[in-house]
């Protein structure tokens, strides 16, 4: 334990936004770098509008009681999932009583939650959520929640901090991992901010005819720099002038100490894409079989349903202490598996298919080694349990589209 935690601690990272073509679009891509290993790709269209996070005042099409859920039109024909549970914490905009029972035309201040993935609409919260690099600020709901990945004596300080002012108010708060050790001006400072961005947004959102969009999300580029720590960073670099000034003024106000990380990439000869091995990193997120130095291999593939992935021995074909060689694949593969997750962008339901194991204690060693490499992931991810047949289940919430439906496309098979 004290050897993982030691070097997840000592990692030297590196954030890449450059430019980046397929088959004619243009996308924009944030690309998370561990001494070169692609930890995480995101990808933003340069000409799709991105709705994730927007804040909009939200028509009632219709309720469904049978489902529980009511669908809430955000734009004209652009309707939404609103689970009914939420009800109780809407803002509306209408002069109405709170308590009634949420009713189609019903203008209410909505934020989207969820992309549209597959065949389902977008999700959007009556409880919108204003993340800061401390802390995650939601309106309606009361709860004060803490990263796991806190330690202890940090959880310990930063209750004392929040808990006497979060008591007096009428929200939730996550107490984000990036608040560990962080100056206790500061942590009061952001939530103070916070809860003066949502009191604008509301008091605007009474006022607005329907449809409105009362809050764009900030660049996506953004949310992944918030979202590493700033201390792992070795590097933030970009071939993108507006993207630079834009990161600029963000570390400036909130991190001028790490100012000097920022570089702006200028090689006409040699492209930043091709620096960072986009080419290479994006055929590699989108195969489905992914080697592992022990000469085994992972096959990944996404349905409907689930994503599965099956562990294989590969090129051992030995019998002696097969045993002790199959343990060995099967760590190897817990911790690409983890990273295979947060650079796919896969969620949902996980079944992981391992090389059986015969010893009880070395089936055990192996998920607790999975669990720890999965709690890294800044997405919540959880290993459920083994069942019988040695099938392994994960879940990871589900926040935005895999990277193969960003691309709307399937994985491509490889050849034997």
């Amino acid at each position: 334990m004290f050897l993982w935690n030691h070097w997840v601690r000592s990692l030297s990272k590196k954030l890449v936004i450059t430019d980046w073509k397929k088959n004619g679009e243009e996308f924009l891509a944030a690309l998370l770098l561990d001494q070169e290993q692609a930890l995480q790709i995101q990808l933003e269209p340069r000409e799709q509008e991105n709705l994730l996070g927007n804040i909009y005042v939200g028509r009632v099409e219709k309720v469904v009681e049978g489902m529980q859920a009511a669908f809430v039109e955000i734009a004209p024909g652009k309707s939404c999932y609103l689970p009914l549970t939420e009800a109780e914490y809407a803002i509306f905009t209408s002069r109405r009583i709170h308590s009634a029972p949420l009713r189609a035309g019903d203008e209410l201040l909505v934020q989207v939650s969820k992309e549209a993935i597959k065949s389902k609409v977008p999700r959007v919260t009556a409880c919108p959520e204003l993340a800061g690099r401390y802390l995650i600020f939601t309106a309606g709901k009361k709860r004060l929640n803490f990263s796991a990945r806190l330690p202890g004596c940090d959880k310990k300080a930063l209750q004392s901090l929040l808990e006497p002012v979060w008591k007096e108010g009428t929200y939730s708060l996550i107490v984000r991992t990036n608040a560990a050790g962080a100056p206790p001006e500061e942590v009061l400072r952001e939530l103070n901010d916070l809860k003066q961005q949502w009191e604008s947004i509301k008091e605007r959102g009474l006022h607005r005819t329907c449809f409105s969009l009362l809050r764009s999300s900030e660049p996506f580029y953004l949310s992944v720099l918030r979202d590493t720590s700033f201390e792992e960073l070795e590097k933030i670099q970009t071939d993108d002038p507006a993207v630079f000034d834009e990161m600029k003024r963000y570390l400036e106000e909130y991190a001028p100490q790490h100012v000097e990380k920022l570089t702006i990439y200028q090689d006409s000869l040699l492209p930043l894409s091709k620096l960072c091995r986009m080419e290479a990193v994006m055929a590699e997120a989108l195969s489905e079989k992914v080697w592992l130095k022990s000469g085994g291999f992972l096959v990944i593939q996404q349905t409907e349903a689930l994503t599965a992935i099956d562990v294989n021995s590969g090129k051992y074909t030995g019998k002696k202490d097969s045993q002790q060689v199959y343990k060995k694949i099967n760590l190897e593969a817990a911790k690409e598996i983890a990273r295979q997750l947060r650079l796919r962008s896969l969620s949902g339901i996980l079944i992981v298919d391992f090389i059986n194991l015969e010893k009880e204690e070395d089936r055990q060693e192996l998920l607790e080694t999975f669990d720890q490499f999965v709690r890294q992931d800044p997405i919540k991810t959880r290993v459920i349990d083994m069942t019988a047949l040695q099938l392994v289940e994960v879940t990871r919430k589900k926040v935005r589209r895999s990277l193969a439906e960003q691309l709307n496309r399937s994985f491509r098979k490889d050849s034997p």
